[in-house]
């Protein structure tokens, strides 16, 4: 996908992302710490999609988005950006498990919160 196209997926990812940032709070505030971690983890895939996309890397598996951060992580100088993703990853696994406590659950909030504010300051 090359221009306008291009353009038009970055800015969707980033659009998604704010919204599910927004809705992983408040799904939380409202007691559900499942749809919470899947809405961060929501947030932090598109996020990182939208840089993906931007810098043309692959980003259609979970495989892919790992692969696309630590490339992203590397060309901005960023090695946080991998932990920050991790965070989101757990997140992702949580809404399966269900084994993260309420304070796991807002730490990895506030960790993917981190995490999209970075990334969007690279769009």
């Amino acid at each position: 996908m090359t221009g306008n196209g291009r353009d038009e997926a970055v800015e969707m990812h980033l659009r998604t992302s704010r919204q599910f940032m927004l809705q992983a709070q408040e799904e939380f505030d409202a007691g559900d710490r499942l749809q919470a971690s899947e809405k961060a983890w929501g947030a932090a895939a598109h996020a990182v999609k939208a840089i993906a996309e931007q810098r043309g890397l692959e980003h259609k598996t979970h495989a892919r988005l790992f692969i696309a951060v630590d490339h992203i992580a590397e060309d901005t100088e960023c090695p946080e950006l991998r932990t920050l993703f991790s965070h989101a990853s757990s997140l992702h696994q949580n809404f399966y498990e269900n084994w993260q406590t309420e304070k796991f659950v807002q730490d990895g909030i506030n960790q993917v919160r981190q995490l999209v504010e970075k990334l969007q300051a690279f769009a």
